[in-house]
């Protein structure tokens, strides 16, 4: 397993390339960030200057979407920053949240999302592409790496993984929800002739070292409400009681209204309906010790990346017990099984 950190661009961008450069010193291979163009700070100005003051660690979207950004355009960014840094960029993709919604869209279709992830893979490793009836590809890109981790939570969303991501990324570190997506998708991958295997899985979740319980929770909230605005599309069009597990279904009975201008914040008025348990069940809080036992536990339904959020009062010491103490007792635990 290795380890990633989410950072939204909130100004000033110097604090996020601080942290991005914090986190290359500590262990962490990537520095993923939101991407929500109105919400923050644009996130592909501020790689740019990450990737500058860094040597090794990637850096990509936590998750763009087709919506909101041309797709060549976005090939075009990553093909760009390979070029000037050495293929150290990374891509997380989904139907889109936060970017479009803000602006009274909508999520874009699974076929949207689909072909999107084909013309921006393509483009962005150098390849000709068929897009809108022409063919295309960047004349000045050679040897430009990129792959494709698709969000994603529903039945349909995890099919398409399976069947075309280079990974999956699953925004929330409950175990048992885990083992079932895993799963879903890793079939959906056997079923369209692939190698289950070659999918790379992403847990990400708020990580927060601390020893008050009441303070972590409330810090880590957010993450249940913004969650719950993906379960609550999976619930519109499945019902309370779907193919999707109780556990990520049931505690968005009380939710009401959502404000993004608060969205992915610490303190967010409009997570009250989330519950302690599942703020404890999503999120990897407590002690290094407490850390390392849920790490392992996603470890050993194969998890290769668990992506820390640091939208939280205690992000710089977080950093650095993940990078004195979690990180390297994964790295012994899994060379120990190996």
């Amino acid at each position: 397993m290795d380890f990633g950190v989410v950072l939204q661009t909130n100004p000033p961008a110097s604090r996020t390339v601080h942290l991005a450069k914090l986190a290359e010193q500590y262990g962490f291979s990537t520095a993923w960030t939101f991407d929500s163009h109105l919400l923050w700070q644009e996130p592909y100005v501020i790689y740019s200057k990450i990737l500058s003051e860094t040597h090794r660690i990637k850096v990509g979207p936590f998750v763009t979407n087709p919506a909101t950004r041309d797709w060549t355009v976005t090939a075009s960014i990553f093909a760009t920053l390979n070029e000037m840094y050495g293929n150290r960029t990374i891509c997380g993709i989904g139907r889109g949240d936060s970017a479009v919604r803000v602006t009274n869209g909508k999520p874009v279709t699974m076929a949207e999302l689909r072909e999107s992830i084909h013309v921006i893979r393509e483009l962005a490793n150098s390849r000709s592409v068929e897009y809108k009836g022409s063919q295309l590809q960047f004349p000045w890109s050679q040897g430009s790496e990129l792959d494709i981790w698709v969000a994603a939570y529903g039945p349909m969303a995890l099919k398409l993984t399976g069947e075309v991501g280079d990974g999956f990324i699953l925004q929330l570190a409950d175990v048992d929800i885990a083992k079932w997506m895993i799963k879903t998708v890793r079939d959906a991958a056997e079923a369209a002739g692939r190698d289950p295997m070659s999918i790379k899985f992403c847990v990400a979740a708020p990580m927060y070292i601390g020893d008050d319980w009441s303070h972590m929770r409330d810090q880590s909230r957010w993450f249940g409400g913004m969650v719950g605005n993906h379960v609550a599309d999976i619930v519109a069009k499945y019902g309370m009681h779907g193919t999707v597990p109780d556990a990520l279904t049931d505690y968005i009975r009380g939710r009401e209204s959502y404000d993004y201008n608060e969205h992915g914040r610490a303190g967010n008025t409009h997570t009250s309906f989330v519950p302690d348990e599942i703020v404890e069940r999503f999120c990897v809080l407590g002690s290094a010790d407490q850390h390392i036992a849920k790490l392992k536990e996603l470890a050993e339904l194969g998890v290769d990346q668990f992506a820390g959020y640091l939208q939280h009062d205690n992000k710089e010491e977080t950093l650095r017990v993940y990078g004195e103490t979690v990180i390297p007792a994964l790295s012994a635990h899994i060379t120990a099984k190996a």
